[in-house]
């Protein structure tokens, strides 16, 4: 059940329609559990697994508290239930929460934790890669390029695994999305020639095609947007920025949203261009929604 709602939650144009089946089931593990009866340890680890995904779920709706203590709970059943990876992915979860709040320093604490967990973990999974991912990220947060791209360059040792590194479920990091983070990261720095080049390769990935992942591709359109920004160029800033605007319509994604909104606070004076102007309206809209 825990890997059906998984495929659903990828699936779903709108995350929230997964939260009241989410919700059943962590009712049924919970009374299985305080019930004894079953082994213990895997009914752990399924609760450990679907907090991760009721974490998920808040998060793209825009309730980090409630995200925040999801992967908080889930960190805590893996550790009873000696589930190293899932353990350690709970805290990479958490420490996308502290990096949306801006504590990036925090985030650093986090992840290092997780990776010496990942190290305890199953070395056939992704657990170590994806930890060194959002490591780059945390790392391009605080401005240090150097660790950033050894973090990046560690990531990128998931090719080298083979293909049931990830499961499709509270571990989905197989690389896929390499490019794209990279051109985030970059985009995070300030080398902008670097994260236009990037991005807009990302862009003609079939996974990133339009019709396909609406979050993701909101959230490539949205850094290819503020590149325009920082480049003054206000054709970039609109085309980009406009069919963001238009996935953020179609999903309700609190996620892409906040991309948005960030992408808004930076706009400035390129607001005296009436097309640049009209793009900050439909965001501040879709913010007050």
């Amino acid at each position: 059940m825990n890997g059906h709602l998984w495929q659903v939650h990828q699936l779903a144009r709108s995350k929230r329609a997964v939260h009241s089946a989410v919700r059943d089931q962590l009712t049924t593990l919970n009374e299985a559990l305080a019930s004894g009866r079953g082994p213990t340890r895997p009914l752990l680890s399924a609760a450990a697994d679907l907090f991760q995904l009721a974490g998920e779920v808040a998060i793209d709706g825009n309730r980090y508290s409630e995200a925040a203590s999801s992967y908080a709970l889930a960190a805590s059943v893996g550790r009873e239930a000696d589930a190293y990876d899932l353990w350690a992915c709970a805290l990479v979860r958490h420490a996308y929460v502290e990096m949306s709040e801006g504590r990036h320093r925090e985030a650093v604490q986090l992840l290092g934790a997780a990776a010496r967990l990942a190290r305890q973990g199953d070395s056939a999974l992704s657990t170590r890669q994806w930890v060194a991912s959002v490591q780059a990220e945390a790392y391009a947060g605080l401005g240090d390029l150097t660790a950033c791209e050894r973090a990046m360059d560690e990531a990128e040792t998931v090719r080298e695994l083979g293909g049931d590194s990830a499961n499709g479920g509270w571990l989905r990091f197989d690389g896929a999305r390499l490019s794209e983070e990279r051109g985030a990261r970059y985009v995070q720095l300030g080398r902008f020639d670097l994260a236009e080049e990037t991005l807009t390769g990302a862009l003609k990935q079939t996974d990133l095609a339009v019709g396909h992942s609406y979050r993701r591709r909101g959230a490539v359109l949205t850094d290819l947007a503020v590149v325009g920004v920082r480049r003054g160029d206000a054709e970039q800033v609109v085309a980009y920025g406009g069919e963001a605007v238009g996935l953020a319509r179609a999903t309700g994604s609190g996620y892409v949203v906040r991309r948005l909104q960030a992408l808004r606070g930076e706009l400035g004076s390129q607001e005296e261009d009436r097309r640049v102007a009209g793009l900050g309206a439909e965001i501040a809209v879709l913010g007050m929604s």
